[in-house]
């Protein structure tokens, strides 16, 4: 009991420093340049930083104030620097948020499969292989590594998923995003009706996605996952492309996660 106690009370966390994770592909890794506007940082949101970045003046496992980029040193805008910026806005000035963002551009949900992610990464086309490697070709175990540091420090109170383009039509999406939830509840400790996912939808029809009809699958996701919270696209600026969102709408969609998030806050 004595060895218990003094393990369970090796660090404190504090109940105001509020922590998400966010992973997945492209758009959640940030494809859109970050301008001016968005650099303007605060002590009141934090990141953990992901990956060694000396350029920058960052080291991984530190805590940072959250300015772009928050996934690697070559990333551009998320939806997670909107989140926050929008979290802290909208809770008492007592409270913190930090955030935690591991997202490899073109990837399949099947990369954050604790079990079978080798099998994935081993047959990964090359041009992805540099973005994987900077998680120790561990995406998932990165994250899990990365949530750990952050409870030393904080409370981890939600769960951002932006991912599924490169899974357009696969029916069992939904399937394979739970056993990714269950396993970081599972390997972080946490309770799933204190932590909600937040899956956000791809580029919108209206707005000429390309993958919009992955929004019908990613849909069924609380079907699956009790306290899993759908975040609408519709409206959200995209670029030609048809898979990623502009700068303005990265800032829109980052809104909204956290407009979703508000209300469950427990």
């Amino acid at each position: 009991m004595a060895l218990f106690l003094t393990g369970s009370l090796g660090f404190a966390q504090d109940s105001n420093f509020h922590v998400y994770l966010s992973f997945g592909q492209s758009n959640m890794e940030g494809h859109a340049k970050f301008e001016p506007q968005d650099t303007l940082g605060t002590g009141r949101f934090q990141v953990v930083q992901s990956v060694d970045c000396p350029e920058l003046g960052r080291e991984a496992g530190k805590w940072y104030t959250a300015i772009p980029p928050l996934s690697r040193c070559d990333t551009g805008l998320t939806p997670t620097d909107y989140f926050g910026r929008t979290m802290i806005q909208n809770l008492p000035e007592n409270v913190k948020v930090g955030v935690i963002n591991v997202a490899v551009g073109g990837c399949k949900i099947e990369l954050f499969d604790k079990e079978n992610h080798k099998e994935y990464v081993d047959n990964a086309p090359d041009w992805m292989l540099p973005a994987i490697n900077k998680y120790d070709g561990n995406p998932y175990g990165h994250l899990v590594n990365l949530g750990k540091i952050a409870q030393e420090k904080g409370v981890i109170k939600g769960i951002l998923l932006h991912q599924g383009e490169s899974n357009t039509g696969d029916e069992q999406w939904p399937e394979k995003v739970k056993a990714v939830y269950d396993n970081l509840l599972k390997d972080l400790n946490l309770n799933p009706e204190e932590v909600p996912l937040l899956a956000g939808e791809m580029v919108s029809e209206e707005q000429g996605g390309k993958c919009a009809s992955m929004n019908k699958i990613l849909a069924k996701l609380p079907q699956k996952i009790s306290n899993a919270h759908i975040v609408s696209s519709e409206g959200c600026e995209a670029v030609d492309d048809g898979l990623h969102f502009s700068a303005a709408g990265y800032r829109e969609l980052g809104e909204r996660y956290a407009e979703k998030m508000l209300p469950l806050l427990k």
